[in-house]
């Protein structure tokens, strides 16, 4: 079948892909850092509230108590300034400290939450905030993991890059696309293809969650807006969720595009290429 190449989905997807985000790398960065350190600062202060407020009282129950909880607590609180810490160092040097790659998992279920507290305090947009997650957790899983044989990625899409015109149903079964090319959809497809990586489409969170029960993928790159995909990252952990954001030129969830040229970029970055080849 002969695609269209004129059409102007093709157009505005072309358009969309010539603007570059490396602009907006270094301030979601820092944005990332000043909450997450900030967060610590504010667990470390609620560490030590809860020690010494008890402090005088536990001496009636028993000597060493207050001298136990003291080493808890101190415990807690080097735990969490090391994970943060070394979060830090990892986005700025761009290595995994000793003990640091664990923590991953405290940060996305942790930190987040946090960071999202005190930036409605600041002021700071939620957006922002995802927006920034989503870039420093694009570069720990880079930075963390390795490569993976072409079964083991799953590309996971988002419904709203169907053509909304569109009486196909892809969600359980994405190769009944016509390939038609008015939407992102058939480049994806091809792209899978070419790589032998898997690819699927979820209308929800639930459908997303059982996608990636069924498939048992070791990596995810996922295409969404940054509030799906930021709490994606959430769910599937410890699964490695690689995140790109669509792109929506109509609003959000209706014929929204992607960045084909990034997700072949993260599909080069993670696939394992034997030697030679």
């Amino acid at each position: 079948m002969t695609h269209d190449t004129k059409s102007p989905i093709r157009k505005e997807t072309v358009r969309l892909n010539s603007l570059s985000s490396s602009a907006h790398s270094t301030p979601r960065k820092r944005l990332f850092i000043s909450l997450i350190l900030g967060s610590s600062i504010l667990l470390v202060l609620f560490l030590s509230a809860l020690w010494i407020i008890p402090f005088i009282g536990l001496k009636n129950i028993h000597s060493y108590a207050p001298l136990a909880l003291a080493l808890a607590f101190i415990f807690l609180i080097v735990l969490v300034l090391w994970s943060s810490l070394g979060l830090v160092l990892n986005i700025l040097l761009g290595r995994t400290l000793p003990l640091t790659s664990r923590f991953r998992g405290l940060t996305i279920k942790l930190f987040l939450p946090l960071m999202t507290l005190l930036g409605r305090i600041l002021g700071i947009p939620k957006e922002a905030i995802r927006l920034s997650f989503i870039k420093v957790n694009n570069e720990l899983v880079a930075s963390e993991r390795g490569h993976f044989l072409p079964h083991e990625i799953l590309l996971l899409l988002p419904h709203c890059l169907q053509n909304s015109r569109c009486s196909r149903r892809l969600t359980y079964d994405i190769t009944h696309c016509k390939r038609c090319g008015e939407c992102p959809i058939d480049q994806l497809l091809t792209l899978a293809e070419r790589f032998g990586i898997r690819i699927a489409i979820a209308t929800g969170g639930t459908i997303a969650r059982r996608i990636v029960v069924q498939n048992k993928p070791k990596l995810i790159i996922a295409v969404a807006c940054e509030r799906d995909l930021s709490s994606g990252i959430q769910d599937t952990y410890p699964i490695p969720v690689y995140g790109v954001l669509n792109q929506r030129p109509f609003g959000p969830c209706l014929d929204t595009l992607v960045d084909i040229q990034q997700i072949e970029s993260a599909v080069h970055r993670f696939l394992y290429q034997p030697s030679g080849a």
